[in-house]
């Protein structure tokens, strides 16, 4: 009897600390804590206000860290080590090391954006409530531990691949010298900023062969002369903003993301702080995750292969807006057809060609629309936080569309780059879709 009772002792101890492992483990392996870091990333770069060039940044070294921490445990993915330029295989976290990989990935993203933000410190706070989450699911000591130590590892392993980009180098490089001809690009009101990253094609393309190779057709000529293709865009964009109906200031103000709008309200002035094109879609990306019920590895891989696709484009559209110059709407507008005419909204700090939304979300949609279907349907509550509504759109194209026909309607681009914008974008989106190998068994569709 005693032994009977001994054995039943031994084997509730064993089903009571087996209950207590799933227990945590139900707790933590969820791909909320993956969208919530992401999304704290993001808040701090609204903060810092980052320029869009920068996010794109950000986005792709911390994603990267997640999914390439996230896919130790999974052999039916595959490293992105040997398909973006520079990057070696993340150190291994070794056979028989017990860890939590959604801990682990954390620890990478928020490790890996800290040297990548100003505020530092607001990750850092961050960090340690999340990580108080992780302690009272009743994690192991030891899992806890080794779950930071491996996230660190990668992290280090991700900044140091980060610090060799050229990103340092260019903050040395000549700035761009605003020219006295008519035709260049000149500051724009109310604030009058100086040219964002005229260097930003000096980086390291993370897939693409080179910063030129889905350069665009040539803007059209400039010219003043009233029967030019220039003069009849402009006048384009003058009459569409003086006709905009409700429905299309809407939209022009829904895709705005400009992190740094100046207000101006008689002698005070203030900033209005927003996500980049980049934190819409990476946001875009959390909203789909969560409608499929991504796991954990699953929405890292959606948000490193949209971060990677997003930076490359940036560094190609840069590459264009710097060669080109052209002048934005308002100032040719203003010198040559109305002196008081506004657009709707507030014109960024850099060459009008091509449209960077444009360009970042046709590529956007190309990835999305890979991973999660061609006639993915969704509502994008993006942003809300910023005080404007729900949009509802039946596929990722749809939304790319809108987006790039949004820089029309807020008078900031003429037709042309946002038509070329979106042929670049989308040939940098299939290029990606067709690189990047992340399923050893994949189809079309991939979740």
């Amino acid at each position: 009897m005693k032994r009977i009772l001994a054995i039943l002792s031994v084997l509730f101890f064993v089903l009571t600390n087996l209950a207590f492992s799933q227990d945590w483990q139900a707790k933590t392996e969820r791909a909320e804590y993956i969208h919530r870091a992401i999304k704290q990333v993001t808040d701090v770069m609204v903060y810092d206000i980052y320029s869009p060039p920068v996010t794109s940044r950000t986005y792709a070294y911390v994603s990267v860290a997640a999914y390439e921490t996230l896919i130790q445990k999974n052999d039916k993915y595959l490293s992105f080590a040997g398909q973006l330029h520079g990057l070696n295989p993340v150190p291994s976290p070794g056979k028989n090391i017990k860890y939590s990989p959604t801990l682990a990935a954390v620890h990478a993203i928020l490790t890996t954006g800290k040297p990548l933000v100003i505020s530092e410190e607001k990750i850092g706070a961050f960090e340690k409530d999340i990580l108080g989450e992780f302690r009272m699911s009743g994690m192991p000591d030891e899992v806890f531990d080794n779950s930071i130590a491996y996230g660190q590892q990668v992290a280090d392993h991700i900044i140091a691949w980060a610090k060799a980009d050229q990103y340092k180098e260019t903050r040395s490089l000549p700035q761009y010298r605003v020219r006295n001809d008519a035709a260049s690009w000149k500051p724009t009101p109310p604030a009058y900023i100086k040219a964002i990253e005229p260097n930003w094609n000096k980086l390291r393309t993370f897939a693409m062969d080179s910063a030129e190779q889905f350069k665009p057709v040539p803007p059209p000529a400039f010219s003043l002369d009233s029967s030019s293709v220039f003069y009849k865009d402009a006048m384009v964009v003058y009459k569409q903003v003086k006709t905009n109906t409700p429905e299309q200031i809407d939209i022009a103000k829904f895709w705005d993301c400009n992190p740094f709008t100046m207000n101006v309200r008689g002698h005070v002035m203030y900033a209005t702080k927003k996500i980049s094109p980049n934190g819409h879609w990476m946001n875009i990306t959390r909203l789909a995750c969560q409608q499929v019920e991504a796991d954990a590895l699953q929405s890292a891989e959606a948000y490193a292969c949209l971060a990677v696709t997003l930076a490359d484009c940036f560094i190609s559209c840069w590459d264009e807006k710097y060669r080109s110059s052209v002048i934005r709407p308002e100032t040719y507008i203003n010198q040559h057809i109305d002196p008081a005419w506004l657009p709707v909204l507030q014109t960024p700090p850099f060459p009008e060609y091509t449209s960077g939304h444009s360009v970042v979300s046709a590529g956007a949609s190309i990835i999305l629309a890979k991973l999660f279907g061609e006639d993915f349907a969704f509502a994008d509550s993006s942003e809300v936080e910023f005080g404007l509504p729900v949009r509802h759109f039946s596929s990722f194209r749809e939304a790319a569309n809108e987006a790039a026909i949004s820089r029309l309607y807020g008078g900031i681009h003429y037709m042309p780059a946002i038509i070329n914008g979106q042929e670049e974008g989308f040939a940098i989106g299939r290029y990606f879709a067709g690189k990047l190998q992340m399923r050893r068994e994949k189809s079309a569709k991939e979740f």
